[in-house]
């Protein structure tokens, strides 16, 4: 059974909160209803209570809520998380802090870490240890477990990481009872990540504790004045996860809205039959891109905020180059866009709020390729005269005229995607010329056909309501359920399959228990099987499926790395078991054929030089087969689509934008 119930819940609201915006996707009885409305920073259920309200009036019953949130990533990076105390094994404090020992800036002589979320004072060293094939080699003093709850009582979270706790979880279960009696938020490596590497498994801990309170109460919240039947929050893998386990385990959130957001750009893709695309979401602040060779890519090589966390999240890869990005002047006189944004409050300059900074949005609207009554169906009207005196500032000072400005903060924000883009592709051995971009976001739309030239990506394709596809993704998405173990088998192990078997089916019973005492139908689960291998004596590990996982190990690497030890064995680092059951099931209705030409009007864009007529056109008049050549400003609610003189935009059945350059 999927997340609905059928006959009792047929209302969803999905819920994607932005950097500018909080955008709403409201299933009702079959039909699709959109609403964007200024995030709060401050206070991020202001906006996502404000915008329930407005679909559903209150007070708010029988429906679902579907929540990608910011609220653990900000608390990250903006440094507001809670007091943290960590207990671990005597001499072993510091490993928090002394990393892997990279290099942070290469060629600095001394170079800057940011610290860690837990201070050296806040450090906890107790005796005992366990060996890395789980045997006791010293066990807890009682005395030493009696006085913890006293070190503790000034701490608002605890983190309690033991060595080797993957292979044995012992110690770590002993010293979670004996400060039970706190009531103190605690989290446990062996629950949260059984996994060897100790910075990594200790680090995630820490950064799970430092979040919890404050996501805690922001879901207790959430949960309480929403009235929902149920709310779930968009994972960081790409599914979606209960409540409770979101308030436990909330770094498994860190990438809600961006995970959303690339599930909904496969999703969308593959409707018109493009399964290869690397996903582009510019939404205000950052712009976040993800490689998807026909499937979704994985990683546990994730970083945020200068701390390693080691849970499996989609491959994303993110810069400070979005909307709302600030255009400024270097002390070496060169122009610079981003990182810094200028955010909900106040925003663009032309958004009318007292924003005194040049934005890419800014530089779109001085040119024309989004009119002033372009933003929300023109419900909010944009400010032009506003933004001539602070980009002539600008212009004066690179002694160029304003359009000439305006466009200069455009390309080098499109430079700082390329690079991005590049990351992600090329870098890792794939071909763009293969791959179809999917732009999505506020604006996205209006770089699409840029960075699809700069990249040389065989097309760009902009799906429906793009400025609310992190909500689609989300709306979308599968209920899911990971649980790992480190277990170092190797294939040269005469029973190794058979003891990989075992392990298999004691994590595969695991976790289906756990999602069934969440509600989900046993039944409705499709369980995966992974394995994190590697050659032995290599430091890091590729993932492969399950099944015949020596020979496609070897397959793989071959691809990565170009080139395979076929002779040598292989060694089975960790077990990875995956569950999912689907989501939310609705369907949505092909588009109409149309023999008519679409309605337009003329907006006035800079073009070669000079300010030329060209047509405009609402999305909504659009029909499947429409073939029309740039150069083409495509209005909606949600976005703009520009499209350049060079290129032309077909539309398909499903309504999805088609961007191809001309020959």
């Amino acid at each position: 059974m999927s997340l609905i119930e059928k006959g009792k819940i047929s209302r969803i609201i999905s819920v994607d909160t932005g950097g500018t915006f909080t955008d709403f996707l409201f299933f009702d009885n079959g039909h699709l209803k959109s609403l964007k409305i200024p995030s709060t920073p401050a206070d991020p259920a202001e906006a996502v209570l404000e915008g329930i309200n407005t679909l559903l009036g209150q007070p708010a019953k029988n429906y679902i809520l579907l929540h990608g949130s910011t609220v653990s990533t900000n608390t990250v990076l903006e440094r507001t998380g809670a007091r943290v105390k960590l207990i671990t094994n005597s001499g072993f404090e510091d490993i928090i802090e002394i990393g892997r020992q990279n290099r942070p800036q290469l060629y600095k002589l001394v170079g800057h870490r940011l610290p860690p979320l837990v201070s050296r004072n806040d450090r906890q060293g107790i005796p005992g240890r366990i060996g890395p094939s789980g045997d006791i080699l010293e066990q807890l003093d009682a005395n030493d477990l009696r006085e913890l709850p006293q070190c503790l009582e000034d701490a608002e979270s605890i983190a309690i990481v033991l060595l080797h706790s993957y292979a044995n979880p012992e110690h770590e279960i002993q010293v979670e009872a004996s400060i039970s009696s706190l009531g103190i938020p605690v989290s446990v490596s062996a629950n949260l990540l059984p996994e060897y590497r100790e910075y990594e498994r200790t680090s995630t801990t820490v950064t799970n504790a430092y979040i919890a309170p404050k996501m805690a109460a922001y879901l207790t919240r959430l949960e309480h004045e929403s009235q929902a039947e149920r709310v779930n929050l968009m994972g960081s893998n790409g599914g979606s996860l209960p409540v409770t386990r979101a308030a436990l385990e909330p770094v498994h959130t860190l990438l809600s809205g961006p995970a959303g957001g690339v599930i909904g750009a496969l999703a969308w893709s593959k409707k018109g039959g493009h399964d290869h695309i690397i996903s582009f979401d510019m939404g205000g602040t950052s712009t976040d891109v993800s490689l998807c060779p026909g499937t979704l890519t994985h990683t546990t090589e994730f970083e945020i905020g200068g701390q390693a966390v080691a849970v499996p999240v989609l491959d994303i890869h993110t810069v400070g180059s979005g909307g709302g990005s600030l255009a400024r002047m270097d002390p070496g006189g060169a122009l610079k866009v981003g990182p810094q944004s200028a955010g909900a409050d106040p925003g663009p300059i032309c958004y009318g709020k007292g924003g005194e900074g040049v934005t890419v949005t800014d530089a779109h609207v001085w040119l024309g390729h989004l009119p002033t009554d372009g933003l929300l169906a023109g419900s909010t009207s944009l400010e032009r005269s506003t933004i001539e005196p602070h980009l002539q500032y600008i212009a004066s000072s690179l002694g160029c005229g304003l359009e000439e400005a305006a466009q200069g903060i455009l390309k080098i924000a499109d430079s700082t995607m390329e690079r991005a883009l590049r990351v992600i592709s090329v870098e890792k051995g794939y071909d763009p010329s293969g791959f179809s971009l999917v732009a999505f976001g506020g604006a996205g739309g209006l770089h699409a056909a840029s960075l699809a030239d700069r990249l040389g990506a065989a097309k760009a394709i902009i799906p429906p309501l793009p400025g609310l596809l992190s909500a689609y993704g989300i709306l979308s998405a599968d209920i899911t359920r990971e649980t790992s173990k480190t277990v170092l088998i190797p294939s040269s192990r005469a029973e190794a399959q058979q003891d990989i078997n075992t392990i298999f089916l004691g994590l595969e019973k695991a976790i289906t228990n756990e999602m069934e005492s969440e509600g989900i139908n046993r039944e409705s689960l499709i369980l995966e099987r992974w394995v994190e291998a590697r050659y032995e004596g290599q430091s890091f590990e590729l993932r492969v499926p399950g099944a015949s996982w020596v020979s496609t190990f070897h397959t793989l690497h071959e691809e990565r790395y170009g080139y395979q030890l076929s002779d040598q064995p292989v060694l089975a680092v960790t077990l990875r078991s995956v569950a999912s059951a689907p989501g939310p099931e609705f369907e949505l209705n092909l588009l109409q054929e149309s023999s008519n030409s679409p309605k337009s009007t003329l907006t006035r864009v800079f073009l070669d030089g000079q300010w030329t007529e060209v047509k405009r056109i609402q999305r909504e008049n659009l029909s499947p087969g429409y073939e029309l050549p740039g150069p083409l400003v495509i209005t909606e609610y949600s976005s703009t689509t520009w499209i350049p003189p060079n290129y032309r935009v077909m539309v398909d059945q499903w309504g999805s934008l088609h961007l191809t350059r001309i020959q």
